[in-house]
């Protein structure tokens, strides 16, 4: 195992619980050895000269010095002109592909126990463009913006992905029956992708047939790439089959850089009193050191957590179990 140099990794420890399940990846980091450095940033949004809120340029800074971070959930306050933070560090790193493993956990029963699926959802532009106006008092147009280097982008990602990972089959997720120039452009892009990787196989489906398969038999899908939308949905359905947001992963990548991050919520009514989960945290942080080409660090890392899941001896609340997060914690460090 590669020992060399030590890395420095931007973290940004989120708000809620955010704090506490990464301290827990620290530890488990430390304990297996794992040669990095971390520069932990607050994003708490500033007010910038413009009257707008957005990222400390600190943060900025450091996610674009060490083109690598990790991030725990944050708080976005629902309303009018409050920004998603996470949102917002997916435009200002062009973070342009979003990527959820959703696999079943051996030793943590769900109503399913085959799922092994990837959602890849393009992650800068679709209704998420942030395009409104108000036409009249009472009717608001919100836009989705589709481009096809953007759409090429992320169909050349889900297949070298495919490729990269041993997956077998892409599926591209549309409604092109109804949008069809928009997600017409996007399937075309898709097509065009999929002709120079015959290797894969490539299917496309409409997004609502792939939710009523996917709740029926989700065996049935391998790696599934879509507009921006469609993949906040599906993403978080294949999530819900598992087990939840709380032991599902996520990472962000860039031309220039990735951000790795639990997708869950802030639980500001369990924060403080160790009893988060940091699952979802932990294995994200290992889809981190696989993009650092630390593998083995990650596999064993990986290994541990699930081991301990599987034993179901020391589980968090979410997951059934009475274990405090520093106990969960305690059981991982202890296996590596």
């Amino acid at each position: 195992m590669s020992t060399g140099s030590y890395t420095c990794v931007t973290l940004i420890p989120g708000d809620g619980i955010g704090p506490e399940i990464s301290s827990a990846v620290q530890q488990i980091f430390t304990a297996a050895s794992v040669p990095i450095d971390w520069d932990v940033v607050d994003v708490t949004p500033v007010k910038y000269p413009d009257g707008k809120f957005g990222i400390p340029q600190k943060a900025i800074e450091s996610v674009n010095r060490h083109k690598i971070g990790l991030k725990g959930p944050l708080m976005t306050p629902i309303g009018k002109g409050h920004r998603s933070l996470n949102l917002e560090i997916r435009k200002v790193f062009n973070l342009y592909a979003n990527i959820r493993p959703c696999r079943s956990l051996e030793g943590y029963q769900t109503l399913y126990d085959n799922v092994d699926v990837v959602t890849i959802r393009e992650n800068t532009e679709g209704e998420y463009s942030g395009i409104e106006h108000e036409i009249v008092t009472g009717v608001v147009q919100s836009i989705k913006l589709i481009t096809e280097p953007a759409s090429r982008r992320v169909a050349e990602y889900a297949f070298e992905y495919a490729k990269a990972n041993g997956r077998k089959m892409v599926t591209a997720v549309h409604k092109a029956n109804i949008m069809r120039m928009s997600d017409g452009l996007f399937l075309q892009c898709c097509r065009e992708t999929a002709e120079r990787h015959p290797e894969i196989t490539y299917t496309e489906m409409y997004l609502d047939t792939v939710c009523l398969n996917m709740v029926q038999d989700p065996s049935k899908f391998d790696v599934l790439v879509m507009p921006n939308l469609y993949g906040d949905i599906l993403s978080d359905l294949c999530a819900g089959l598992v087990g939840g947001l709380g032991v599902t992963p996520s990472g962000n990548i860039g031309k220039g850089g990735a951000v790795f991050e639990s997708v869950h919520g802030t639980a500001p009514d369990i924060a403080g009193k160790d009893k988060a989960n940091p699952t979802a945290l932990l294995l994200s942080a290992c889809m981190m050191l696989r993009h650092m080409q630390l593998i083995d660090y990650a596999d064993r890392i990986e290994k541990a957590c699930l081991d301990v899941i599987k034993e179901a001896k020391y589980l968090t609340a979410d997951l059934g179990g009475r274990a405090r997060c520093s106990d969960f914690t305690k059981e991982i460090c202890e296996k590596l």
